[in-house]
């Protein structure tokens, strides 16, 4: 086995030699001086101090050299690349200053210009006044029921004992989404789907899933074929009410919807039942509520005319009635023992009435001057 070659000369390593040092370093100094942004300080890092640089190849044929050899040679290229990492260090700090001082003169903000040029928007008052009848019924024990929007034609119609010949039945009327008994194209197998017509079907599913007594308050949207116009719109928002227990009848129906238009509208207002004819109820009845501007006062007094309700004095809000035993029975409720009592309106109605909203166009159109006015009141 040969003995180390002491006499070796470092000189002779092409990557040592003092003038291939001294050319790598005032490269990487000059590109490093060259560098305009931080972007190009970047490659040139990467080409004059990175792993596979001139001056760290160079570092890397010490280890073949001789002892006695090693010393000069690391000593030569430690001063090499010290020298080109404190350039970068400097250069990196002269280029982010540089960046500074035109970020701030490119992105300025000007703190005087008015701070609010984008209006604040608003919760919808058709939310606003739902959430406040549900607070209304709640507080009162009843519980907020909700279901979908695309329903099943029994729950929408047969369970509330709508005749298959009804005319609400039609296409003139209801927004078909699959024919019944499987006829259409995307039909289901026992029944039509449509969009609900009314959140009468919750009411359905209330009593299909609760037994007795059952008291339930349910909002939603709801669809019909209607032309959009001031006073109607295909997509509205109605709540109906459902009781279920031993015992009731039309007397409680009257306290309940009292009630509700006095926290609503204010003390002394009332409400009055007028006779009507709906296949979920029997008896049925129109509810009226006293006009809440007048309070009734313009009734045959044309000295103090009033427009909100043509000087008639009461203004129609919806129906109501004791829930049809038909309905009870489709629902799996005993009619000789419990009975029950139901109402609906629509909120956008409401809306129009408590606020003088003229035209229901007005709400769907999504102008934020519109749902402004309302704030934020909860």
């Amino acid at each position: 086995m040969s003995a180390p070659n002491k006499s070796y000369d470092p000189v002779e390593v092409e990557a040592l030699k003092p003038e291939e040092i001294d050319r790598a370093r005032e490269a990487a100094l000059g590109a490093i001086a060259a560098a305009g942004d931080l972007d190009a300080l970047r490659e040139v890092r990467t080409a004059h101090a990175g792993d596979r640089s001139p001056l760290a190849l160079a570092n890397r044929e010490i280890g073949a050299l001789p002892p006695q050899a090693k010393a000069e040679a690391g000593k030569r290229v430690g001063q090499a690349r010290g020298a080109v990492n404190k350039a970068l260090k400097t250069r990196q700090e002269e280029l982010e200053a540089e960046r500074d001082e035109r970020v701030l003169v490119e992105e300025a903000v000007d703190v005087t210009l008015p701070h609010d040029r984008v209006p604040a928007g608003a919760r919808h008052p058709l939310t606003t006044l739902s959430e406040r009848i549900e607070d209304i019924f709640t507080a009162m024990g009843y519980e907020v029921a909700e279901g979908p929007e695309v329903e099943a034609e029994w729950l929408n119609f047969d369970a509330l004992n709508i005749a298959p010949d009804h005319p609400a039945r039609t296409t003139h009327d209801t927004f078909f989404v699959a024919d019944p008994a499987g006829t259409g194209k995307n039909a289901g197998a026992d029944s039509g789907v449509v969009l609900r017509t009314h959140t009468s079907p919750v009411q359905i599913r209330s009593m299909l899933d609760r037994e007795p007594p059952i008291y339930v308050i349910c909002p939603g949207r709801v669809y019909r074929t209607d032309e959009l116009d001031a006073t109607h719109t295909p997509v509205f928002t109605q709540v109906e009410l459902l009781a279920i227990d031993e015992g009731l009848t039309m007397a409680d129906l009257k306290g309940t919807l009292d009630h509700m238009v006095s926290s609503l509208f204010g003390e002394g207002m009332h409400t009055r039942l007028r006779p009507n004819y709906f296949p979920f109820t029997e008896p049925s009845a129109e509810m009226d509520m006293v006009c809440y501007v007048c309070r009734g006062e313009s009734v045959g007094n044309p000295d103090r005319p009033c427009r909100t309700c043509s000087s008639e004095g009461w203004i129609e809000l919806g129906g109501c009635g004791v829930v049809n035993p038909r309905v009870l029975v489709a629902a799996g409720i005993d009619p000789e023992k419990y009975s029950g009592f139901a109402f609906g309106f629509g909120i956008e109605r409401l809306l129009m009435f408590r606020h003088n909203v003229e035209d229901m166009r007005d709400m769907i159109e999504g102008d934020v001057r519109f749902t402004r006015a309302f704030g934020m009141e909860i």
